[in-house]
């Protein structure tokens, strides 16, 4: 399965590290492209360094990659090269997923304003009828956002709140990112293992 995977400049690289990872582990072509906020987000929350020295976001990507992805799955695409294969229709993938999704990000892609990469492969899964997750973790919420994430999801899109669930009894924090990285791919039909279903046993946290 061919996916794109879209990095922006919202908190939440914990989970965009978790995605790429089990993209990876399910087989997926994945197609990252990161946004520079997104790579200074990666800096501060992955890689301990402070806001004021986020290093060169060439670099922090590529580290990234190397960190959570395989080797020959993961193309990294240039945010602003709209020759790449994932902003034309006719160039078919799987799915689209934003994570974590920038409220700006939200914005261009609600109104077709598509000014890199990352709008523009969701604009083309909205228009060809693809899956396109935009996981949101912004709160709380303006009037604006709200209005946002409606006007996308009466365009196709599911828009999914990085809110982790506590009824499998989460362990620890990684548990908690499973949960929402889980929910995710199971949107664009994903294989994995990451969450607990309905009706199944939960693990004790002591015996973890």
């Amino acid at each position: 399965m061919r996916v794109f995977l879209g990095v922006t400049g919202a908190s939440g690289a914990p989970y965009a590290a978790r995605a790429l990872s089990a993209l990876c582990a399910a087989g997926c072509d994945v197609g990252l492209c990161v946004s520079h906020s997104g790579a200074h987000v990666i800096s501060h929350e992955l890689l301990g360094r402070g806001p004021e020295r986020p290093g060169d976001p060439g670099e922090v990507v590529e580290r990234f990659v190397e960190a959570h992805g395989s080797p020959g799955q993961v193309t990294l695409l240039d945010l602003h090269d709209m020759t790449s294969p994932f902003a034309s229709g006719s160039a078919r993938a799987g799915g689209v997923l934003v994570l974590p999704c920038s409220g700006s990000s939200l914005g261009a892609i609600a109104h077709g304003t598509a000014a890199n990469l990352i709008h523009r492969a969701a604009d083309v899964a909205l228009k060809e009828r693809r899956p396109l997750v935009l996981v949101t973790r912004e709160t709380p919420l303006s009037l604006i956002a709200i209005e946002n994430m409606a006007s996308v999801t009466r365009a196709g899109a599911m828009v999914m709140p990085a809110s982790p669930g506590f009824y499998g009894l989460p362990g620890g924090m990684d548990d908690l990112i499973d949960f929402v990285v889980g929910k995710a791919l199971d949107a664009i039909g994903v294989s994995h293992s990451l969450l607990l279903r309905w009706g199944e046993a939960p693990v004790e946290p002591a015996a973890r």
